[in-house]
């Protein structure tokens, strides 16, 4: 009788340890790990240019139109706006996105999603300073119009990022879960999307990336955010104030794509890794 392939590995005086089983093996390529890098680099390089940013701002020479830029909480308040305005838009597009993605590769809408994909596209084109400047024309100034320039802005990436992943399952995968007496909604919520997970993750990640920026520009429309202290300092000639807005949205924009990043590793299912 013929020893298994693992046994004789496992008798081999010159291996070593004993390597594991073929199913420990795979068991421990599908478990995945956070590592201490993943969490503390970015963090720690964040930490370091706020505190170089606190040090210079420590010496430099703030005039009175500068300090009054900065002041009565200015400052907080412009953070929480962007911070604001990018959960509220990047919610909206996740809940526009994930469902039209759905439908854009169901039935009869099948093919009508290289036309869709085709036109979004083709949005993305025009700059995103003039959809806001028509839309603050059209809804006036104020967060309603911020908030719809940033939606359809960034509902591009999650979308076609749903529609590629959905495509790109197996057919054979969703006729096995057919035959074995699935629903087309148990095909859809059980297979279907946990197999389009990566891909569809990668474009909600984009979606926060270009949200953040986005926000920006929110203080050319009413809406506030990190871009009245970038506007402040161009109007005003402040270097200082200028340096603290764009050195704060940076960091929040690295900050939340780093955790975008923890999010796309811990939620990828177990089985794809």
């Amino acid at each position: 009788m013929t020893t298994p392939e693992w046994q004789e590995e496992q008798t081999d005086p010159e291996a070593g340890e004993a390597p594991a089983p073929p199913e420990r093996r795979v068991a421990r390529r599908g478990t995945r790990h956070v590592t201490w890098q993943k969490l503390t680099l970015l963090p720690a390089l964040l930490a370091a240019l706020l505190l170089a940013t606190w040090l210079w701002f420590l010496q430099a020479d703030l005039d009175p139109v500068a300090e009054r830029a900065l002041s009565d909480g200015r400052v907080a308040e412009a953070l929480w706006q962007h911070v604001e305005l990018t959960v509220i838009s990047t919610f909206f597009v996740l809940a526009l996105a994930l469902p039209l993605g759905v439908l854009l590769t169901r039935g009869a809408l099948r093919s009508a999603a290289p036309a869709v994909l085709e036109a979004a596209h083709l949005g993305r084109a025009a700059p995103v300073i003039g959809l806001l400047a028509l839309l603050v024309i059209w809804l006036g100034a104020g967060r309603t119009a911020v908030l719809t320039a940033m939606i359809v802005y960034a509902v591009l990436p999650a979308l076609s990022h749903t529609v590629a992943g959905l495509k790109a399952n197996d057919p054979t995968l969703l006729e096995a879960a057919r035959g074995i007496g699935m629903s087309p909604r148990e095909v859809l919520t059980r297979v279907e999307l946990p197999l389009a997970v990566p891909l569809i993750l990668a474009g909600v990640r984009t979606a926060l990336v270009l949200d953040v920026g986005t926000a920006t520009l929110a203080a050319f429309g009413g809406g506030g955010g990190l871009g009245t202290l970038i506007a402040a300092g161009i109007s005003t000639d402040r270097m200082p104030v200028l340096v603290l807005g764009s050195i704060l949205t940076v960091a929040l924009a690295l900050l939340l794509d780093w955790l975008a990043s923890l999010a796309e590793l811990l939620l990828r299912p177990r089985g794809l890794d």
